[in-house]
């Protein structure tokens, strides 16, 4: 779906397996930038390399094009494919330092932060080339957009960028933003925050594209991050009011919280444990 001049966009659509008997269905979108060479922003999960290497080819152009893959995070619905696409096309890899460890070694971060069926979500490990962090600029080789501003974004991992392709108002947000209603996700809520509003506060967006929402253009993007500071706060608000009830045990707390937001009981699993558990952090934090 193109977006932009230079700006395409792929709907990649995939499963999480939380029981033998419950699936959480997801999707993530991935973007494709189009210059003299190819920018490609995140890869989907393992096997996306396909269905990215076939849209590319039903453009007009080659996947051997691709010279760049910037991977916003190092979480396995971004990272998937891109070994594949590496070893396909011979092409760089860039991201935040902070990323770099997991994306170098899928193993290590499977231990350290394992979801539900990643051996199936990623390929493999691939080495990042080129390190990002806040303030950089990039130049998709030529493209009709020009340069793009590197923000960094933490919350969601500690290493999250979001980029913004200024002469076309693209802002990539990575999953900094999170969707108001959906499940969130997160490490850090107050970095979250700030997150959002950093972006919020840019001037001229006029495409916001999110990797776990559709595309929104001119004034909706704006509302889209209104909402999402909206949604963090009331999270941290209804965790807050479990947990000063005397609630300890954070797996019903979680719980709690879950139903009190209106979420499907399966989106109890360690990733909203862990974010909501984030939120208790903050408060502590606050209060020493």
């Amino acid at each position: 779906m193109q977006i932009t001049p230079s700006v395409h966009a792929l709907r990649h659509t995939f499963k999480i397996p939380i029981t033998n008997s419950v699936v959480i269905e997801r999707f993530v979108y991935s973007y494709i930038i189009y210059g003299e060479m190819i920018t490609l922003i995140d890869t989907g999960v393992a096997g996306c390399e396909a269905p990215i290497c076939e849209y590319i080819r039903s453009t007009g152009r080659d996947p051997s094009e691709i010279a760049l893959i910037i991977l916003t995070h190092s979480h396995p619905d971004h990272i998937g494919a891109a070994g594949a696409i590496q070893r396909l096309t011979g092409c760089s890899v860039a991201a935040h330092p902070a990323e770099r460890v997991w994306i170098e070694n899928v193993a290590l971060q499977n231990r350290e932060r394992p979801v539900p069926g990643f051996a199936a979500l990623v390929g493999e490990s691939v080495m990042v080339d080129h390190e990002l962090v806040d303030g950089d600029t990039i130049e998709p080789d030529e493209t009709r957009g020009g340069e793009m501003l590197v923000f960094h974004t933490p919350g969601h991992s500690k290493g999250s960028i979001s980029l913004f392709l200024h002469r076309e108002g693209a802002l990539f947000s990575g999953d900094a933003i999170p969707v108001a209603g959906e499940m969130p996700v997160y490490d850090d809520a107050v970095e979250s925050v700030n997150s959002v509003k950093r972006l919020r506060g840019l001037a001229g967006i006029r495409v916001l594209l999110s990797s776990w929402d559709e595309p929104r253009k001119g004034n909706d993007a704006y509302q889209h991050m209104d909402s999402a500071l909206e949604y963090l706060h009331k999270i941290q608000k209804t965790v807050l009011s479990f947990s000063c009830d005397g609630m300890t045990d954070t797996t019903e707390l979680t719980r709690k919280t879950v139903s009190a937001l209106g979420l499907p009981p399966e989106a109890v699993n360690p990733l909203i444990i862990r974010t909501f558990a984030a939120n208790l952090h903050a408060s502590e934090h606050k209060n020493q």
